[in-house]
């Protein structure tokens, strides 16, 4: 079975007693910021094909048009 609820108390309070309070929120705020980070990037990604998808059919619209003053 796993570990109790008191097992892992004392090994919060072990944690804490070697690194500080300080430390953890540090590595608090910097998982925050890696999640935000993370974040972003996906919904960048998601937005990026769309735009590449319209540039490109600017550009073939373009062409067919001079192709078309052409003639």
């Amino acid at each position: 079975m796993g570990p109790s609820v008191w097992q892992l108390l004392v090994v919060l309070v072990i944690i804490v007693l070697i690194f500080g309070t300080k430390r953890f929120r540090n590595i608090g705020s910097d998982l925050g910021s890696a999640v935000k980070g993370f974040k972003k990037s996906v919904s960048d990604d998601d937005k990026e094909p769309k735009e590449l998808d319209s540039a490109s059919q600017n550009k073939t619209n373009e062409s067919v048009e001079k192709k078309s003053e052409d003639k």
